[in-house]
């Protein structure tokens, strides 16, 4: 199963090369030391959130579906890793069977995580969970980092709608999962037709500098699209003199063009003086659209200023400021020694210091509700869940046995968080700089808690 199952038209490639060489070194030593069979659990959880966010989102849960789905060492790459004597014949022929048959647990995406959140639980043998590791946090940790951004600049937003154009600013591949991300996080849109061919996310665009620079006069160029794309387009209006261009657009338009960009300057006071002017002509229905470099912070500020919708790029795709959600994948319990269903799971994790212990044991998580029904803690634990928190539970089945179980449309991610981001306290909306909004507490087994 695949993206097509959907109805979208592009499938994965395999993603078994999409990993660190020592998981498969660390496959070899544990098939030579009959460990590789042992029943295994590991956990994806972040231990802090970038400093001053107040909440993490879950994104790229579907793509690692896909990812799963694909890891398969087929000729080509069984042959480069015997040519390079990355593995031995043991391992190549181990590997060129390998499907995971495992189960996978998870955040759903689009909820929001905090710090110690099991976002993903991945249950096997060592061999097939290990392999994993890389692919499931590349694409964990970009697609959170950029989702958490995204949200919140659509928070900052408010109503207005938010256009991705970020693809000329990073990788054209992770141009086009930012621009998925964005759009769970809240962004309406996007301009990079890559990621609406494969997402269906819906796509806009009319034009840059450049078209205007190509023509004799800036009224010909506004002609000119006016013509080939009707009134109701957008013209973008700073590249010579603002009033003068909302002039002509009117004057070419009418007033039903649709929307003016500006791309510069003082975005706060080029609004009202546009707004003003596009009224004395008579465009009182024609929008503006701000772009230029803007995150979060610039979106805030100009919350009082006439502007419809803004057009957000390089801030978004590099996840304004933090381009890594620093997510870990951890071995947390494993069977106690041999192999077979009847041996118990015995908890693990690395004893350390500075900042990087975990917590070993396989995990629950569910978020405790005021009487207002806000959240208010974030509970993980092992063992048995208490009763009052057993219908708050988060961690949902994606994969069971091998097979992908929870496939879904990304616009159920994307109202998923907005339902989740509106179940947070007000503060957690704020930019201002500030601890987690909701604590994390921990239930271990056994503490009645």
């Amino acid at each position: 199963m695949n993206t097509a199952d959907l109805g979208l038209p592009v499938d994965v490639p395999s993603t078994a090369l999409f990993t660190d060489q020592y998981e498969l070194t660390m496959l070899r030593a544990a098939l030579k030391a009959g460990t590789a069979g042992r029943r295994s659990v590991f956990e994806v959880f972040t231990r802090r959130l970038p400093d001053g966010r107040r909440y993490g989102v879950v994104a790229g849960t579907g793509r690692v579906l896909d990812a799963v789905e694909n890891f398969r060492f087929d000729a080509d790459v069984l042959s480069f890793l015997r040519e390079k004597d990355i593995v031995d014949e043991q391992t190549l022929d181990w590997l060129a069977q390998y499907r995971f048959s495992g189960d996978i647990w998870g955040y759903p995406e689009g909820e929001v995580y905090f710090p110690g959140s099991p976002i993903m639980r991945v249950e096997g043998t060592f061999g097939e969970c290990v392999l994993l590791e890389t692919v499931i946090l590349s694409i964990l940790n970009h697609d959170s980092a950029i989702a958490a951004a995204a949200s919140r600049m659509s928070s900052a937003a408010g109503d207005r709608p938010l256009i991705e154009m970020g693809a000329r600013r990073t990788h054209e591949l992770a141009a086009v999962a930012a621009a998925r991300s964005a759009y769970v996080g809240g962004f309406a849109t996007t301009s990079d037709l890559a990621a609406g061919f494969r997402y269906n996310i819906p796509t806009v665009g009319t034009s840059a500098h450049a078209f205007t620079l190509l023509h004799d006069r800036e009224r010909d160029a506004f002609r000119a699209q006016v013509d080939a794309l009707g009134r109701d387009t957008t013209l973008l209006v700073d590249t010579y003199d603002v009033a003068e261009a909302v002039r002509t657009a009117v004057e070419v338009a009418g007033p039903e063009l649709g929307a003016v960009r500006i791309d510069s300057g003082d975005l706060l006071l080029v609004a009202h003086r546009v707004r003003q002017q596009l009224d004395e002509l008579g465009a009182t229905r024609t929008k503006i659209v701000v772009t230029s470099d803007l995150d979060e912070y610039a979106i805030a500020s100009l919350a009082a200023a006439p502007v419809d919708a803004y057009g957000v790029g390089t801030q978004l795709v590099t996840g304004s400021g933090h381009p890594t959600a620093s997510m870990v994948y951890k071995l947390v319990a494993r069977e106690s020694g041999g192999a077979g269903d009847g041996v118990p799971l015995v908890p693990v994790a690395k004893k350390s210091s500075g900042g990087k212990t975990s917590i070993g044991g396989r995990k629950w998580a569910a978020r405790r509700l005021d009487a207002d029904g806000h959240a208010e803690a974030e509970v993980i634990g092992t063992g048995p869940v208490p009763a009052d928190l057993a219908d708050r539970q988060l961690l949902v089945e994606l994969v069971k046995g091998g097979e992908v179980v929870a496939r879904e449309p990304l616009d159920a991610a994307r109202d998923r968080h907005a339902a989740a981001r509106a179940g947070l306290p007000l503060s957690a909306t704020q930019l201002s700089r500030g601890e987690p909004v909701i604590p994390t507490e921990y239930a271990h087994e056994g503490s009645g808690n």
